[in-house]
Formats: structure tokens, sequence, C-alpha cells
């Protein structure tokens, strides 16, 4: 048997032919398992059976080969055995020496290998029970349980987090466009809108919206520019407008503006499943008002944006519809989920996921109502991609769908010109300042998501 030591296998003769002396004892660690060693046994036996049953002028060979052999093997078995007074050692199965990998036939490393993490659970489960019982025979003089360590609560300090306590940001609260609402004054009532021509998905969408959130209204865009719905969802006594904004027929935008003072929210919107395509999901939800769970909305612009998503509901939710929507927060990311509960017993909850449930990522957030040209934006998620490809020109523009966008990249391949990423009211900041010439603004037309213009590199060293 190739790679299995002579001395282990109780065959000094082959240890002497290879220069070893017969009083040479081998390195304990280079003892192979008991187990590999059975395993190895019975293999040989099913070998020499099926010589056996396929004839040939081997076959005597083979059974007094397998003979001879079997006693020496079985010896080495029970010498382990016999060794340490009768019984079997325990000592675990794989010594700290021998490596799995070093085993050439793929269906016995396979084998191993398995038995290799069935050993490991036993000790782990063995060790968790251990555990258990000290824990238990202590009682209450039980250390704590240690935390698990993971990206979260890993995650340096946010300087910006703040108390809930704290008297400036009391006072924020209770002189911020929402303050009427938390003060019960206004009862929220919605405006669900879409981008133009939108397809069937973003429609399922907006009407299964319209369920989650009480007292909402979903109309259809026909063209209409947001300067011109706004004014009609104020004289209507609108008191939040929701657009669903979509690209190649998928809902990937979401823009939330509170009326009549703002201010304005724009979400990137992903991972959008609408009921039907959840498993396992409940019957449709009823007209109950839901509960809201706003979770980790802890700094400054935080407050702001839960806030805006807690003005969207009214203020007595109904317990007895046990309907639950939860915006959770979690590394810059918000899921949204719908989800009706079931108390099981005193101590266990039983949930059940409604639909529908969608990411939102915060893109920027807007003073006032929407505003393309000359808003003031709070907040804005900065994204700068610097590749220098000439030295004499750069292009700061904010990136768009369709036509448009294929424009700008055949613009910046004409002119081998670098690509910023700069929020349009940054980027006329920078025309003011620079007075750049009319003739290369007009190569592309601005909107209230993209702006393109072009500058030198003389100027930006210049200033």
């Amino acid at each position: 048997m190739a790679g299995v030591p002579s001395a282990v296998l109780g065959q000094p003769e082959l240890g002497a032919a290879r220069g070893l002396k017969a009083s040479h004892t081998p390195n304990p660690e280079s003892y192979i398992p008991i187990e590999y060693l059975k395993t190895t046994i019975m293999t040989k036996r099913q070998g020499a059976n099926t010589m056996e049953k396929t004839g040939g002028s081997r076959k005597k060979g083979l059974k007094r080969k397998s003979a001879a052999q079997e006693p020496q093997e079985a010896a080495v078995v029970e010498d382990g055995a016999t060794e340490s007074g009768g019984q079997a050692p325990k000592a675990p199965a794989f010594p700290p020496g021998f490596s799995i990998s070093e085993i050439k036939n793929k269906q016995r490393r396979h084998l191993m290998f398995s038995r290799w993490k069935q050993q490991q659970r036993k000790e782990k489960l063995a060790a968790k029970k251990k555990l258990k019982k000290e824990r238990e025979a202590l009682g209450d003089k039980a250390p704590p349980k240690p935390i698990p360590k993971t990206i979260d609560n890993q995650r340096v300090y946010d300087e910006t987090t703040v108390d809930p306590n704290d008297e400036e940001v009391a006072y924020d609260e209770a002189t911020d466009e929402f303050a009427s609402y938390f003060n019960r004054q206004t009862s929220p009532k919605i405006l669900i809108t879409t981008s133009d021509r939108p397809h069937g998905r973003t429609v399922r969408l907006c009407e299964q919206l319209s369920t989650v959130i009480p007292n909402s209204h979903v109309y259809y865009r026909r063209g209409l520019a947001l300067k011109r719905i706004i004014p009609q969802c104020i004289s209507r006594d609108f008191t939040d407008l929701i657009v669903i904004n979509e690209d190649r027929k998928t809902p990937n935008g979401l823009i939330l503006s509170h009326l009549p003072n703002g201010p304005t929210a724009h979400f990137k919107m992903s991972s959008v499943r609408l009921r039907k395509e959840i498993k396992r999901r409940g019957k449709d939800p009823t007209e109950h008002v839901p509960e809201i769970i706003l979770n980790n909305f802890t700094t400054r612009l935080g407050h702001s944006v839960g806030r805006m998503f807690a003005s969207l509901f009214p203020h007595n939710p109904q317990f007895i519809g046990r309907q639950v929507a939860t915006f959770h927060n979690q590394r810059d990311y918000i899921f949204f989920r719908f989800h009706r509960y079931i108390f099981k017993s005193e101590k266990k909850v039983g949930i059940q996921e409604l639909g529908p449930r969608f990411t939102l990522k915060l893109r920027s957030l807007q003073k006032g109502t929407f505003d393309s040209k000359y808003g003031e934006y709070e907040w804005v998620h900065k994204l700068f991609n610097v590749t220098k490809l000439d030295s004499d020109s750069f292009l700061l523009s904010v990136r768009e769908s369709g036509k448009e966008g294929e424009r700008e990249k055949h613009l910046c391949e004409k002119h081998r010109l670098v690509t910023f990423r700069m929020h349009p009211i940054q980027a006329r900041e920078q025309a003011c300042n620079r007075a750049l010439p009319s003739d290369k603004l007009r190569t592309l037309k601005p909107s209230h998501l993209e702006v393109a213009l072009m500058i030198s590199t003389r100027s930006l060293l210049k200033n």
C-alpha cells in the first residue's frame, strides 16, 4: 500500500530492505488513523472478492496474498487496542500531522473529509453542551454571553450621531416642516404617481403601495411636469407627493416631497419584489391603519429622513389589524418590509410578509419642494470618478439615461474627456465662476438630473 509506513502495517522486513534498523520506532504523529486502516482493509477485501468472481490466472495468487496480509493488518488493529489496556485509545481520529489534502484518491479524500467534518460538528456540539451546563450551574453568577463581532458593531463611531434628549435636536424637531404633523394638527394625505408612460410593473407597485399607505391616491402622470403637479397637490390639501421613476420597465427611483414647504428626497430604488413574487406571502392587507417601525435613523440626516417616512402614516394605528410597516436603515440602505404578525404565546411571535418589498438609497435631500434649477440642497451623495485622459480639458457631469446619455458618451470619446459626477447646483456654480463659453454648454441640454460642462485645466489652476 503506497504512502503507508511499513512499521505501521507490521512489516519490519520492508523497513530493513530500505536501510532502516529493526529496532526503529516510528514517530507517533506518523500513525495512520485506525478508521483509515479499517476502511483500507474493507476495500482490499472487496477488491479480492471482485477478482474471484471475474476469474483468471491470478485468482489463486490473489487469494494467497489477501490471506497473508489480512492477519498482519488485523494484528496491527489488535495491537493498537491492547496497548491501552484492552480498550481502543480515545485519541482523536485525525492526528495533528494528518492532512486530508495529501490523499490522492478522490473518493477516499471525500470520505475522509466528510468524517472530519462530522467529527468537528460533534466536538462543537459537545463544547456547547458543556458550556450550557456550566452556565446553568452558576445561575445568576454566570458571566455575560460574549457579543459576536459583526460589520455593524465594528464600524467607526459616526460623529453625526445625535442624542434624542439633546435640547438642540428637540428644538430643531419642534420647528421643522414636520412639526404640524407630530403636533397632530394635520393628517397625511398622499398622492402617488409615476414617470411618463409607465409600464405594468411600475403601475402595480404604485397600486400595492396605495394599499400599504392609508389615505393615498394613485394618479397617472399624463405628461405633466412636477412643477405643475405640486401646486395642484397643495390646492387639494395633499401633504406628500411620491413619484416612482423607472428605467427599462423596472422601478429604479423614488422622489418623496413633503408639501407645502418641503423637504424633497431623491432615493435610488432596487431589489423590488411585488406580492406575487414573494414566497409564502400572506393574504392581501386589510384597510386597517398599520403600525410603523423606524430602525437606526440616529444621525441628523437620519432624523430628517425618518420623520419624513413617519409623516406618511396616520397617528393612531389600528392594532386589531396586526399590520406593521418597517423602514430598517443598515449601512445607509433603507429596507422596506410590510408584515402581519400574531402572538403565539407571551414570548413567541409569528410574522408573515405581505409585500411589496424594496430597498432605498438616499441620493439627495433638497430644501423646499422639487426644483431642479434653483433648489437648495441640504445633502448630496458625493460620487466622483476621476480618470485623467487629457491634460487640456475635463467634463463635469451627472450621468443620465436614454439619448442624452449616449450623447454624453459620444462627447467624452470625441474630446478624450474625463468624467466627474457632480450635482447640478455645484456644476452651475462652477459655470458662473469660470464664465464658460455658451457654445460648449449647448452640446448637452441640462435637466433636473444632469448638467454637462466643459472647463479647461488652465482655468482650474488659476482658480
